[in-house]
């Protein structure tokens, strides 16, 4: 079964998988390893277009929805 899971505000529809990937993708840019990642904290505020994230409970960073 395949679910999907958005995340919807005034307007704003953002499919959460695609989130995920963003993340993933900029910690492969940065020479990190996805069998490394532990876990990954994401905060989407779509009142930004902002999605920030924490990677293992250390590395920071952001990009824009």
């Amino acid at each position: 079964m395949k679910t999907n899971c958005y995340v919807e505000y005034h307007g704003k529809k953002e499919l959460y998988q695609t989130m995920i990937d963003a993340v993933k993708s900029a910690w492969r840019a940065n020479g990190g390893r996805v069998k490394d990642l532990n876990n990954i904290d994401l905060y989407y505020k779509p009142e930004e277009g902002m999605c920030y994230y924490v990677i293992n409970n250390e590395e920071k960073g952001s990009f824009q929805v």
